[in-house]
């Protein structure tokens, strides 16, 4: 019973953990939109070579890279102030969504 009972936890956690991460993706597209697409793209994937190329980057990238700019420990005056405004949330929501993302070499074009 006891080994039913984790089962059943488990399981209900995986299913709620998965909710809560489509619900991250669904936030960071919408942030991406707001603060991001004009130079990134919508999907991460600039058509402009002036502009990195994010989708599909590794989430843990992503994140260390907009906690860096906001911090000031990465040295960028336009994304610094792009950073400046975004909360926790906004940058787990942000990476979760452009790791998402098709990268560059298997995008639509």
């Amino acid at each position: 019973m006891k080994n039913y009972v984790i089962a059943a936890l488990s399981g209900a956690a995986l299913i709620l953990s998965g909710q809560v991460m489509a619900a991250d993706i669904e936030a960071g597209k919408t942030k991406a939109a707001e603060v991001c697409a004009s130079c990134h793209g919508i999907d991460g994937n600039s058509p402009a070579p002036a502009f990195p190329k994010i989708g599909g980057q590794y989430r843990t990238y992503i994140e260390k890279t907009l906690k860096d700019y906001k911090s000031g420990a990465r040295n960028d005056p336009i994304m610094a102030g792009m950073a400046a405004g975004l909360t926790p949330a906004d940058i787990d929501n942000l990476a979760f969504y452009y790791s998402s993302q098709p990268g560059p070499l298997n995008s639509k074009k």
